[in-house]
């Protein structure tokens, strides 16, 4: 994933259509990923249909990280966020307008190799 920021519309929630979208997944995909990640669980309105927030977002651009970037299995990122409980989000997601939270690619790109190797490490002294 070449950007790893993306814009969320200006409202609360987002139906599964525009999540989807967003995340350039089809919405079977994030149904399915719901059954299989159990942070993954948006809210519902009356009429049964799914409503994702900005963490939701940010947790399917993870997954989607861990699977087509990273090649872990289901089993081995549904691990690896429970390890992690998300609790530094890897997506900068920003309001539509707001130009100010905007991270550098390159900036970016070197914050997620140095996570990574600092990943490796913990994992190694926890062994």
């Amino acid at each position: 994933m070449e950007n790893m920021s993306l814009n969320f519309p200006d409202k609360k929630y987002l139906k599964i259509g525009e999540a989807s979208q967003i995340a350039d997944l089809e919405p079977h995909v994030l149904r399915f990923w719901e059954s299989e990640f159990k942070n993954l669980s948006p809210k519902k309105d009356s009429g049964n249909q799914r409503l994702y927030t900005r963490k939701d977002l940010e947790l399917i651009f993870e997954i989607k990280k861990l699977l087509y970037d990273e090649s872990y299995t289901i089993a081995g990122a549904r691990k690896k966020i429970s390890k992690s409980n998300l609790k530094s989000p890897k997506v900068n997601v920003k309001s539509s307008g707001d130009k100010n939270s905007i991270v550098p690619a390159k900036m970016k790109k070197s914050l997620a190799a140095i996570k990574s190797g600092l990943e490796e490490i913990k994992e190694i002294l926890s062994n």
